[in-house]
């Protein structure tokens, strides 16, 4: 696949609504896999290093960077295991539908974990739009639960309101509120939770801007702020403020390759510390910040 192929094929499978960028991106890379024509396992790998580039090139998220990475990590294994190339190449796109195959049942795993935290009559806080926070929503209302979500509106793509939509197809009362007034509701709402684009190595988290006060002011309202987060967002950063993650995560891919001062542009992501965060609910089970690291060396090493 050349950069073109490689291109229409992510945005292609991006199309699927229920897809996340990261699971996209997996797909594009196990399509490429099949088709390379590389001859040797240094040369193979070097090609999806290079398809990675191209993927982060298209969608600066920090999923789409950690899941690539992980993918790469989970098939390169097997180049000890084989001699034969023919062989090896076989294994190692078996290996990748099975990291395929595993990470679609990621969300189904967060949602039967994180659902039994909402009782009856709560009042939920959530920020933007979330694949995974609106599957554990999903599974507390079939299980007959009765609560009501308040939802940021999300600035400046105004996603909280797509996540609302999705809400209400379900018949969960919604409340669309502005971001700034997340301090005036939180003294009502029993719990906050939020997905992430990415789990840093501290267990602190990158997501949608606006994450990170919304954070704070349940850490001084003592509301438990829960995440929900797929393992391929794990990623091998440790940012301390804001500063320290990088801009190639902060702004869109469009941004960075037209806008050379970028002090003129808003991040669309921000840093939330682990101090803020009660627990993680992801498919590697439930954690508290302080065990991220020890699931992130798992995973790479």
């Amino acid at each position: 696949m050349d950069t073109e192929e490689i291109i229409d094929y992510f945005k292609t499978q991006k199309k699927d609504p229920d897809a996340a960028s990261a699971v996209a991106a997996i797909r594009t890379l196990l399509e490429f896999l099949k088709r390379d024509k590389g001859e040797t396992i240094q040369g193979l790998r070097a090609n999806l290093k290079e398809a990675i580039e191209t993927l982060s090139g298209i969608d600066s998220s920090v999923a789409v960077s950690s899941g690539g990475e992980l993918f790469l990590r989970f098939i390169s294994l097997t180049s000890l295991e084989q001699s034969d190339f023919s062989k090896c190449k076989k294994v190692m796109i078996e290996r990748g539908e099975d990291f395929l195959a595993r990470i679609s049942l990621s969300r189904n795993k967060i949602a039967k974990l994180c659902h039994t935290f909402i009782k009856d009559d709560a009042r939920i806080l959530t920020h933007a739009y979330s694949r995974v926070v609106l599957r554990v929503l999903k599974e507390a209302a079939a299980a007959k639960k009765r609560f009501s979500v308040y939802i940021t509106e999300s600035q400046p793509d105004l996603s909280g309101k797509t996540m609302a939509a999705a809400l209400r197809k379900l018949n969960v009362p919604v409340t669309v509120i502005l971001d700034a007034a997340v301090g005036y509701v939180m003294e009502k709402v029993d719990l906050v939770i939020v997905g992430a684009e990415g789990v840093v190595e501290s267990g602190g988290i990158i997501n949608k801007i606006g994450t990170n006060q919304m954070a704070v002011c349940a850490k001084a309202q003592n509301k438990p702020f829960y995440v929900v987060a797929e393992s391929f967002k794990f990623v091998r950063l440790f940012p301390l403020n804001q500063q320290d993650v990088p801009d190639k995560f902060k702004y869109k891919a469009d941004t960075l390759k037209t806008v050379q001062n970028l002090w003129e542009e808003h991040p669309w992501i921000d840093y939330t510390s682990p101090s803020f965060i009660t627990l993680l609910f992801t498919d590697l089970g439930v954690l508290t910040p302080s065990a991220v690291s020890d699931e992130l060396i798992k995973l790479y090493l």
